[in-house]
C-alpha cells in the first residue's frame, strides 16, 4: 500500500517542478534565441552528472559485480523515465551481443506505454510490486528505479519488491533527498534544476537519465570484458554495416589483411573475438573459442595487448 501519495505542497518543493525565471518569456523569443537558451540549459546536464559521479561509480561497481556473478540488470520507470530504461536495455543485445534477458526494461503501463501515455499507471504502487513477478528475481539481480521526481509510486513499488527478494537496488532521480534515494542501496541524484518548460522532465532530467544509463550499461559491459580497449568487439553483426565493422575490427586489432579477416570471420561464424584470437594465436576456431572461454570471454585476457600496427 502506497502511503506516500504526493500533495500539492510536496510537488511545489520538487526542483524539477519549479519555474525558472530565466525562461519566463521563452514564448516571446525568436527561434534563434529559443535554441540558444535550450542549448545553454542542456549544457548544465553534464555538469550535474559530474557532480553525481561518485554515486554513479559506486552503482556501476555494484552492478558489474552482480552481472559477473550471473545476475541481471532491470530498469523500472514510468513515462519518459521508463522509456529511457527500455531504450538502454534494448540497445545492449546488438551492441554487446548480450542475451535479451540480461538487461531488461520495465515501463509502467506495459509495452503500449512506450508510444502512448497510460494515464494513472505511474501512480499504481501495487502494479509496481507485481511488475517484477515474472522475472523471478534473486539476490544476484540489480533493479534500478528511474524517476525524475524520485517519488513515483510504481517505481517505489518495484523497488520494494526487489528488496524483498534480496536483489541489489539503485535509483536515478533529479531531486535532492528523494524518497527513492532512501529506499535503495545505491542512490544517484542528478540535480539538474528547473526545466526550460516547467515540469517537462523529458528535457534536462531525461537527458540526465540517458547519460547515467549510458554509463551504467556501457561501463558495466567494459568491466565484463565486452570491449577490447575502446573497441566494440562483442558487436552482433546483424546487418551489412555491422559486417563491415566486424571486418575492420579484426584488421585493426590484428593487422591482418581484409581477405584474412573475412576468412577468419567466416570460420568463426561471424564472431569478432573468435576471429581475432584465431589470427593472434594462430589457432583454429574451436581452439580460439576454448581460449576465450577459459578467460571468461575477455579478449584482452585472451591475447593481451598486441603490438601497434599501421592501419
Amino acid at each position: 500500500m502506497d502511503s506516500q501519495a504526493v500533495r500539492p505542497e510536496d510537488l511545489a518543493r520538487f526542483t524539477t517542478e519549479m519555474a525558472d525565471p530565466r525562461y519566463a518569456d521563452i514564448d516571446l523569443l525568436e527561434t534563434t534565441e529559443m535554441v540558444r537558451v535550450m542549448n545553454e540549459a542542456d549544457a548544465e546536464v553534464s555538469r550535474a552528472v559530474k557532480r553525481a559521479s561518485a554515486s554513479i561509480v559506486e552503482a556501476i561497481d555494484a552492478i558489474s559485480a552482480q552481472l559477473a556473478r550471473g545476475g541481471r540488470l532491470i530498469y523500472v520507470g514510468a513515462g519518459t523515465a521508463g522509456r529511457m530504461g527500455v531504450l538502454d536495455a534494448s540497445e545492449c543485445p546488438p551492441t554487446f551481443s548480450t542475451d535479451p534477458s540480461l538487461v531488461v526494461g520495465i515501463i509502467a503501463g506495459g509495452p503500449g506505454a512506450l508510444t502512448t501515455a497510460v494515464e494513472g499507471a505511474e501512480d499504481d504502487y501495487e502494479a509496481g510490486l507485481a511488475s517484477l513477478e515474472s522475472l523471478h528475481l534473486t539476490s544476484l539481480d540489480t533493479v534500478v528505479g528511474i524517476s525524475a521526481s524520485g517519488r513515483t509510486p510504481f517505481v517505489r513499488g518495484a523497488i520494494a519488491a526487489a528488496r524483498a527478494t534480496g536483489a541489489v537496488t539503485a535509483a536515478i532521480s533529479s531531486n535532492p533527498n528523494a524518497a527513492l534515494s532512501a529506499a535503495v542501496d545505491y542512490p544517484i541524484e542528478v540535480i539538474v534544476g528547473p526545466e526550460v518548460i516547467s515540469g517537462s522532465t523529458r528535457l534536462k532530467a531525461g537527458s540526465a537519465q540517458k547519460q547515467v544509463l549510458n554509463m551504467i550499461s556501457t561501463l558495466s559491459m567494459v568491466k565484463l570484458g565486452k570491449t577490447y580497449g575502446n573497441l566494440m568487439v562483442d558487436v552482433n553483426a546483424t546487418n551489412q554495416k555491422l559486417e563491415v565493422r566486424a571486418q575492420l575490427l579484426v584488421t585493426r586489432i590484428t593487422g591482418a589483411s581484409a581477405d584474412e579477416a573475412q576468412a577468419a570471420l567466416r570460420a568463426a561464424g561471424g564472431s569478432v573475438k573468435t576471429a581475432i584470437v584465431m589470427i593472434a594465436r594462430g589457432v583454429p576456431a574451436a581452439e580460439a573459442e576454448e581460449i576465450l572461454s577459459s578467460h571468461g570471454g575477455s579478449l584482452r585476457a585472451a591475447i593481451g595487448k598486441l603490438p601497434e600496427r599501421a592501419s
